[in-house]
C-alpha cells in the first residue's frame, strides 16, 4: 500500500472508527455511532469505504436488541502486512507481520563492525527486498515498515542521530526508505518500539506507567508515561545503559566510564567470563571456548543451565547491577511494571531473582520494593514487533502513540 493510500485511511473520522473496532470488535456501526458521537450515516459511509479497502470486514451477526440482528464488524488482520526491522548493532531482523503481529516470516543479516552509513542503509533495503521478492502479493499488501533502530534516533525526522555500537551519526533511514519504496517508514529506538510492542501486543496494553528494558549488546529502555511513549528533550530519554554506575570503571563504547552497560550487557558478561578463565577459573566454558574460539552471551547461558558455577556467578552479579540500575529507574519514573527483553533476559532464570532482591533490598518505600518485573512474553522476535506496532500507531491513532 503505497503512502498515499495509507493516508487517505488516516481521516480523522475514519481513524477514530479504525480504532473503535480494533479496541471494541465485534462491534456493530450502531454501536460505533454511539460511543464515538458521529452519525448513523457517517459511520456507514466510512464503513462502507473501509471495507472496500479491505482494512475492515464483516464478521458473525450481534444480538438483536429488538430488531434485525445487526451485522458485527472487526478489523481484517490477514489483509495486510507490515514489514518490521530490529536494526540492532551486531545483525538486523527482519520480519513479515500481519496485523495481528502474528509473524509470517522472518530473515536475518550481520552487520559488519566497520560498516558505513550507505552500507547500512543498502543492507536494510537488501533485507526488505528479499522478503517483498519471496512474497509477490506483499508489495501491494504491505501497509508500511517499522524500523527499531539501536542508539539515539530522531523520531520527526526518522534519522539515527547515533548508533554508538557501530559509531555512526545521521544515517537517515526513513528518507531513504521511503523513497526506495514508497511506503509509510516510521523510525524510533530499540528500547522504546519493544515498549510499545509490549502495550500493543502483550497482556501490559493496559498499564499507564510502564517501562520496556531491552539488554542485549547494548541496554536501553522504552519509559510510557501516562499511556505515552517519553522521548525527552532531545530524544535520548531511556538511554539506562550509560547510567555511570562506578567512575573508576571500564570505558564504555560511548566514552564515557563505568556505564551500566560496561558490567551487565551481553558483550560486557562475556568478557567478564572469558577473563576469569584466562586467571585460572575452572569452568565448563573452557571446553566451549576451544569449540567455538570465543566465549558468547548465548555459551555461558548454556553452561550456566549445566550447573556451571562461574557462568551461574557471572549471570548473577549481572542480574544485580540490572537491579540497581532498575531501581534507580523506579526512583525516577515510580513504574506500575517493568518488562526486560533482548538477548540477556534468555538468562532470566539466572538474573531475574538477583534483578528482583537488589531492588527490594535498595528501593525507597514497601511499594517501591514490590514494583513488578517480568520477562517479555512477546519472544524472539519482540523488538521487531515493537517496529511493526510504530505503524499500527500511526495507523489507527490520529495523534501520539498510545493516548490516554
Amino acid at each position: 500500500m503505497q503512502r498515499g493510500s495509507f493516508q487517505w485511511m488516516k481521516s480523522m473520522n475514519k481513524t477514530i472508527i479504525l480504532n473503535k473496532i480494533r479496541s471494541n470488535g465485534p462491534i456493530s456501526r450502531a454501536q460505533i455511532a454511539k460511543e464515538t458521537k458521529l452519525t448513523p450515516p457517517t459511520v456507514g459511509s466510512i464503513v462502507k469505504e473501509l471495507i472496500e479497502q479491505a482494512i475492515v470486514k464483516e464478521s458473525a451477526q450481534g444480538t438483536s436488541q429488538g430488531g434485525r440482528k445487526p451485522t458485527m464488524l472487526v478489523i481484517n488482520n490477514s489483509e495486510f502486512y507490515i514489514i518490521g526491522i530490529d536494526a540492532g548493532p551486531k545483525d538486523i531482523e527482519f520480519i513479515v507481520s500481519d496485523l495481528s503481529g502474528k509473524v509470517i516470516d522472518c530473515s536475518n543479516s550481520i552487520v559488519a563492525p566497520d560498516i558505513s552509513k550507505d552500507e547500512f542503509l543498502d543492507q536494510l533495503k537488501k533485507g526488505i527486498y528479499h522478503l517483498l521478492n519471496k512474497y509477490s502479493v506483499l508489495k501491494t499488501k504491505v501497509i508500511g515498515i517499522g524500523v527499531a533502530m539501536h542508539g539515539v534516533v530522531d523520531l520527526a525526522t526518522g534519522t539515527s542521530l547515533f548508533a554508538p555500537n557501530l559509531n555512526l551519526r545521521n544515517i537517515p533511514i526513513k528518507s531513504a526508505l521511503e523513497a526506495e519504496f514508497d511506503y509509510v517508514v516510521k523510525v524510533e529506538n530499540d528500547a522504546r518500539a519493544l515498549a510499545l510492542g509490549e502495550s500493543w501486543f502483550s497482556d501490559s496494553a493496559e498499564m499507564m506507567s510502564m517501562i520496556a528494558v531491552n539488554i542485549g549488546r547494548g541496554i536501553g529502555a522504552g519509559i510510557i508515561i501516562n499511556g505515552a511513549l517519553y522521548h525527552g528533550e532531545y530524544n535520548i530519554a531511556g538511554e539506562i545503559g550509560h547510567m555511570t554506575l562506578d567512575i573508576n570503571g571500564e570505558k564504555c563504547e560511548c566514552g564515557n566510564y563505568g556505564c551500566l552497560q560496561t558490567v551487565a550487557s551481553g558483550p560486557a558478561i562475556a568478557k567478564k567470563a572469558t577473563l576469569s578463565i584466562e586467571h585460572g577459573s575452572e569452568s565448563l566454558l573452557t571446553e566451549m571456548k576451544n569449540e567455538n574460539e570465543e566465549i558468547t552471551g548465548e555459551l555461558i547461558y548454556k553452561a550456566a543451565l549445566n550447573g556451571d558455577e562461574l557462568a551461574q556467578n557471572i549471570l548473577k552479579e549481572a542480574g544485580e547491577y540490572i537491579g540497581i540500575g532498575l531501581t534507580n529507574l523506579i526512583h525516577v519514573v515510580n513504574p506500575s511494571k517493568i518488562i526486560i527483553g533482548g538477548g540477556v533476559s534468555k538468562s532470566s532464570q539466572f538474573i531475574l531473582g538477583p534483578i528482583k532482591s537488589t531492588i527490594k533490598n535498595r528501593a525507597l518505600t514497601p511499594q517501591a520494593k514490590e514494583t513488578e518485573v517480568v520477562v517479555s512474553n512477546l519472544g524472539e522476535h519482540a523488538t521487531a514487533l515493537g517496529a511493526v506496532s510504530l505503524v499500527l500507531v500511526e495507523l489507527f491513532y490520529s495523534n501520539d502513540p498510545i493516548p490516554n
